[in-house]
């Protein structure tokens, strides 16, 4: 079975296992006693909090454990929130922005604060002068991550922090998909990652503040972690944590070129063996081991299955995986298809030959799929004042796309076709649809149920 879903959750590194194991017997006492079994804890913990810091680039005491990369987040955006509560209650978020970030926002707003989402282009990359533009005078904090978790575009940190920094607001961090590359440059003020992204143990977050940043952690108090992570300190899993860090910044320079040339083959040989498909990200500023596509005409989750029972384990943005049919946020902001969406994510010492087979096996797990969705039930197919109209109420993604394109060469240069459909990735994936068969898109328009979008046939 060949493994490309690191960007979910790297496997584990053979130091971290190393390192869980010795510290086990070590590192399960309490680090806050005196006596002998807390003493080695304490140095174990103190160690492990070093070498992350060095990592990271940052100071021992502005470094906190968490329970994980999403408590990290939760953590650092509700402290600095707090503490700028004064200067006012303004969050900036990218569109792009792991959930955890966004579901911090939307607490903020129900609050009754307010957030502004800043837009990205095709490739998934913001402009910092967008977030430049954002920044108001009742702004908190700002937000930003490294490298997106979905399309693997890294994003210009070094730029927005120096805006943010202008305006005197500090920037959050989120380097979950990144730390493991490299340290994050660029004058941030906070910092948050996750251990089983770069191959540590999972339950394993970061946080860092830097010093100066005004910061209230928020909840009951405790002693533990300069009173930002509550609870009793897992030190097994932190010491392989660091343990691991520190082996995978060892090995990034070198892994780094290595999986960029697998992940550049996939790039530039998918579509060229595969029909309709649309490769997303930025084809230069992304990490090295992550790629990502989508096919018109397929199913995201039929499409997983057909490369899980070839050996492959790979992950989708698409709606078709979500159990609430809704199209992935980082897709939909980035305004690409995202029906048939694959992410390739390659972990540390990923096998060229697995590869090799993964473009041998594709195409033929595509076509299986749309054979499958190729004779959907017939839609009802009207003409109504020189307009075709195709009723795909009821049927999900990608069947109002299938059906569009039966009928657009039905009408003549210049004619429309209206699509009835009540699906929410049709929003989505019907412009994009347009742009890769250079149709043009008119719009769309309220219907009895549902929503009509209309296509101008231009070729």
């Amino acid at each position: 079975m060949a493994y490309f879903d690191a960007a979910s959750a790297a496997p584990l590194h053979p130091v971290a296992r190393q390192a869980l194991q010795a510290s086990l017997d070590e590192g399960w006492a309490d680090p806050a006693r005196l006596y002998r079994e807390g003493r080695r804890a304490r140095v174990l913990l103190d160690a492990a909090r070093e070498a992350a810091a060095e990592a990271v680039s940052c100071r021992p005491d502005e470094l906190a454990f968490t329970s994980s990369g999403t408590r990290a987040v939760h953590t650092g955006i509700a402290g600095a929130l707090a503490g700028r509560r004064r200067v006012g209650r303004h969050l900036i978020v990218s569109a792009v922005e792991h959930s955890s970030v966004l579901h911090s926002a939307e607490v903020l707003e129900a609050a009754g604060g307010s957030v502004t989402q800043v837009a990205v282009d095709r490739g998934g990359l913001v402009d910092p002068a967008a977030y430049g533009d954002a920044l108001r005078a009742d702004t908190a904090l700002a937000c930003l991550q490294s490298a997106n978790h979905e399309v693997g575009t890294e994003q210009p940190v070094g730029a927005v922090a120096e805006a943010c920094r202008a305006a005197g607001v500090p920037l959050l961090v989120d380097a979950a998909q990144s730390l493991g590359w490299g340290p994050v440059d660029g004058g941030w003020s906070l910092l948050t990652a996750s251990a089983h992204k770069w191959g540590g143990p999972s339950g394993v977050g970061l946080l860092v503040v830097r010093k100066g940043v005004r910061f209230a952690a928020q909840g009951p108090v405790d002693e533990r972690e300069s009173g930002r992570a509550p609870g009793f300190e897992n030190i097994p899993a932190i010491v392989a944590a660091a343990a691991s860090l520190r082996a995978v910044r060892a090995e990034a320079a070198e892994e780094a070129v290595r999986l960029r040339e697998l992940t550049d083959r996939i790039r530039a040989r998918v579509p060229r063996l595969v029909p309709d498909v649309e490769v997303v990200g930025d084809p230069v500023r992304r990490l090295p081991g992550v790629v990502t596509f989508s096919c018109l005409y397929v199913d995201g989750e039929a499409l997983l299955h057909e490369l899980d029972r070839e050996g492959f384990s790979v992950s989708s943005g698409s709606s078709c995986t979500s159990s609430t049919l809704t199209p992935s946020h980082v897709l939909r902001a980035m305004g690409v298809l995202s029906e048939g969406n694959v992410r390739v994510s390659l972990p540390f010492g990923a096998a060229e030959e697995d590869v090799e087979r993964f473009l041998a096996v594709l195409p033929g797990a595509v076509s299986a799929v749309r054979e499958k969705l190729g004779a959907p039930v017939a839609s009802e197919v009207v003409r109504e004042e020189n307009i075709l109209v195709v009723d795909s109420l009821g049927k999900r993604c990608p069947i109002p796309v299938i059906e569009l394109a039966k009928v657009i060469g039905d009408v003549p240069v210049g004619g429309l076709v209206r699509v009835l459909s009540d699906d929410e990735a049709a929003r989505l994936d019907i412009p994009a649809w347009c742009e890769m068969r250079n149709q043009e898109y008119v719009g769309e328009e309220p219907a009895d149920r549902g929503t009509a979008y209309l296509i101008r046939r231009a070729t």
